[in-house]
């Protein structure tokens, strides 16, 4: 066996046998295999595609190329979700202790952001004394003790994904179907949650453009959830606008804290409920999801999942008068106001442009080394289908730096389409895969 017969298989649109998946991941992740044929191979694989027999063998040799993470001393139905990356994206934060508060253990790593998008990891720092780097130990401790935990990767988990995504990322093979899912779906087996929710982001800010492709990521997510025996289902939700009004770490932290007071964005709140309903039955706390749906109500009006959330900020090292107080956020020294050009009603937000402007502001990053400002971002002001008069407030901007304020208020005033009033209302939540 050897790669450069593999290669010419795929070339050759041929099915691949679990033994030579093995052979490529094995090799590759061990340095056996160079970047060059590696790179070929992933080529073939983008035009030639994958079925799902090829997808399920290649997700299972990433899955076993390092540790997997044993979550049975956790009692009851373990449940995880994974967003596929938005703007604005601060459902984790949210979903945790609504689902937590009811009874359903949250446990789940995280990651930081890249781009545009958000890191939930980067999000927690902006709590002075957070602790996002637990122990295998401390987080089935902690999610025992309060049914709710979020760390950073721990472990060598699936480092082929992490070499062989590195190489797509520059290689031009990013976006394929099989390659996406595998690199998902070997991450969240390797966690061990009985129960996962997939949100796929589709629209200007996410990384699926169409509604055909998200539905085609879903399914096959979907099935490899079931193939390795997780309890899986899939949302396909709208970013055509940010989700919220918050975009930026401190920023949409404190947005979070106001949804659990029963007080955030009717958007976010929402998709959180949905999201949440569906993991309640999953983890078999509800029978059906509108008897979900008055539980997770519930929780917010009692405040009990405002008080998860300190109890996860507290056992986590973190200063929960911050969440008493969110006024003692520190945000960026600069504050700037964008107002609109036009008049007329909001017919689109270009995500991608808000989440582009938000990172120029400092909130993101443009390598994995950037320093990020925790305290920038934006406050938008207005939504798709509100109306809009000329000089209307459309943001509010927080930075330090100076040089990037007059740019950033065209990048923002840009991806604001005012027009006519749409003929259809925003859907959020475009369909469900099950």
């Amino acid at each position: 066996m050897n790669i450069y017969d593999i290669i010419e298989k795929k070339k050759n649109s041929l099915e691949l046998t679990k033994e030579e998946i093995d052979f490529v991941v094995e090799g590759y992740t061990k340095n056996i295999i160079p970047d060059y044929q590696m790179s070929a191979l992933l080529m073939a694989i983008c035009i030639r595609g994958l079925n799902i027999d090829e997808t399920y063998n290649l997700t299972n040799a990433m899955l076993h190329s390092g540790d997997t993470i044993d979550l049975s001393k956790i009692d009851g139905i373990k449940v995880d979700k994974h967003s596929t990356g938005g703007v604005g994206d601060t459902t984790s934060l949210v979903l945790g202790p609504l689902v937590a508060a009811c009874g359903v253990p949250f446990a789940k790593m995280s990651g930081r952001g890249l781009g545009h998008t958000g890191g939930t990891l980067d999000k927690l720092e902006s709590i002075p004394g957070m602790n996002i780097n637990l122990s295998i130990d401390e987080f089935i401790k902690n999610t025992n003790g309060i049914k709710m935990a979020i760390t950073g990767q721990t472990g060598d988990v699936t480092p082929a994904d992490k070499k062989i995504y590195a190489l797509r990322d520059t290689t031009a093979t990013v976006n394929n179907p099989s390659l996406i899912s595998s690199s998902i779906m070997s991450k969240k087996i390797a966690v061990g949650a009985d129960a996962l929710i997939l949100d796929v982001k589709v629209g200007s800010g996410a990384f699926m453009k169409d509604v055909e492709s998200a539905e085609e990521l879903s399914k096959m997510m979907v099935e490899l959830g079931h193939k390795f025996g997780r309890r899986t289902v899939a949302l396909i939700t709208n970013m055509d606008e940010p989700l919220g009004f918050a975009v930026g770490n401190s920023l949409e932290v404190i947005e979070a804290i106001d949804t659990l007071k029963g007080e955030g964005p009717e958007d976010l709140t929402e998709l959180c409920l949905v999201l949440g309903s569906k993991l309640l039955v999953l983890g078999k706390i509800a029978s059906s999801e509108k008897e979900a749906r008055e539980l997770l109500e519930e929780k917010i009006k009692n405040k009990e999942a405002l008080n998860k959330f300190k109890e996860f900020v507290k056992l986590q090292g973190g200063d929960t008068s911050y969440v008493d107080d969110t006024s003692k956020f520190k945000l960026s020294s600069i504050k700037e106001e964008v107002y609109s050009l036009e008049e007329g009603y909001v017919q689109k937000i270009d995500a991608l442009g808000i989440g582009e402007a938000s990172k120029d502001l400092g909130a993101g990053r443009e390598t994995k080394d950037s320093i990020l400002d925790l305290g920038a971002g934006i406050i938008l002001n207005k939504k798709i289908d509100d109306f809009v008069k000329k000089g209307d407030l459309l943001a509010t901007i927080y930075t330090e730096k100076e040089s990037e304020i007059e740019k950033v208020k065209k990048m923002i005033q840009n991806s604001y389409i005012i027009g006519e009033k749409n003929e259809e209302p925003y859907k959020l939540i475009i369909e469900e895969i099950d």
